[in-house]
């Protein structure tokens, strides 16, 4: 099942990236105010982790969030089946990582995301760029102190290492795509955004 394996693909690689970053689970505990027990059960394949708690851990950890659900290998083609993909959902997010590309300069993350309508997904922040294209409905998402309002076809980046939140305005599901942009090598904040086009503000 996909759930079965993706746990096992989370459950090594985090288990990998806590050895090689030299922490107990005490610590990453303490880093990423996961209950050790959480972390022991994600460790041993048996976790549900949710949208928050996969970010928690990149940040804790300095790792791009496809360190911790990607399988190891990268082949000339690449087909992704819906099927086979697992979904993390968060308080009116839904992720579905569908491929990590690595470039010189760059790591990038593509997902196909969903936004429910009736609540709000806030982040604290984390290092990177997101890009962001809407294929239907209206969103708001952005720095909570200056959100952007798409429609379909529009797009944004912003820099992600301030607060900032989703919603979907209206009564239907949003869907659109999300692109996460860290620098190459060991992740950092404050990287901005070159305007290819102009975007509204709420």
């Amino acid at each position: 099942m996909v759930r079965e394996r993706s746990g096992r693909v989370l459950a090594a690689n985090l288990r990998a990236l806590r050895e090689k970053a030299g922490l107990s689970l005490s610590e990453l505990a303490r880093r990423s105010d996961i209950a050790k027990g959480t972390l022991s059960q994600l460790e041993s394949g048996s976790g549900n982790p949710t949208l928050e708690t996969v970010f928690s851990l990149s940040n804790a950890l300095e790792v791009p969030v496809s360190s911790l659900l990607a399988e190891h290998g990268d082949p000339d083609a690449v087909l992704v089946r819906s099927a086979d993909v697992e979904e993390f959902s968060g308080d009116a997010v839904d992720l579905r990582m569908l491929r990590r590309l690595d470039l010189s300069d760059a790591t990038f993350e593509l997902y196909d995301q969903r936004i429910r309508p009736g609540d709000k997904q806030y982040s604290d922040g984390h290092p990177g760029r997101e890009h962001h294209i809407v294929t239907r409905g209206v969103l708001r998402l952005g720095p909570v102190d200056g959100p952007y309002e798409l429609g379909p076809g529009d797009y944004v980046c912003f820099s992600a290492d301030r607060p900032h939140s989703y919603e979907a305005l209206g009564e239907e599901t949003v869907t659109s795509v999300l692109l996460l942009e860290y620098p190459a090598g060991p992740i950092r904040a404050g990287r901005a955004c070159s305007a290819a086009v102009r975007t509204r503000r709420a």
